[in-house]
């Protein structure tokens, strides 16, 4: 016959994280302009060993996958501009140049909030690099609406503090 755990059968009051009490610090860029940020997550790969009629798996390589950050576009200071700066890190347009990995990886930060304000969980995003970006779609028919900004970034890999 099982024993019941009182603790697991009552009730427990807790509180869940919730989705809009984050803070992204990414140097450069204003805390306050980063909308939304995508969950972190990885993906692990499966290296497959052969054996006669049979198969055994072990575990591959672990790849972080990207993060997309949506961002207002303010007139000042530009949100845009802003990523235009640490895209130039990368590659410059006008005279074709690429830069050394070390001035365009950046380590990001995010902060997850609690309901007073207190910071509840960490996320470090190390040796992140801009993949993709996208500027806003502009259309007159839109007026009540903020122009944004989507930017993809690739870790190296990422830390959760706590």
């Amino acid at each position: 016959m099982a024993v019941l755990d009182p603790n697991e059968i009552f009730f427990t009051a807790f509180e869940p994280k919730q989705a809009n009490r984050f803070i992204m610090y990414v140097d450069g860029i204003p805390a306050y302009i980063i909308k939304g940020v995508s969950g972190m997550g990885f993906a692990q790969d499966e290296i497959i060993l052969n054996h006669i009629n049979t198969y055994r798996k072990v575990k591959g390589k672990l790849r972080w996958n990207d993060i997309t950050m949506q961002l207002f576009d303010p007139i000042t200071p530009s949100g845009a501009q802003a990523v235009m700066e640490w895209t130039r890190l990368h590659h410059e347009s006008v005279t074709g140049r690429d830069g050394y990995s070390d001035f365009y990886k950046k380590d990001l930060t995010m902060n997850v909030l609690g309901p007073v304000g207190d910071i509840v969980s960490e996320w470090i995003i190390k040796g992140a690099l801009i993949t993709e970006a996208t500027f806003g779609d502009y259309n007159r028919d839109n007026e009540n609406a903020a122009q944004e900004l989507q930017v993809t970034v690739q870790p190296d890999y990422c830390i959760l503090n706590f």
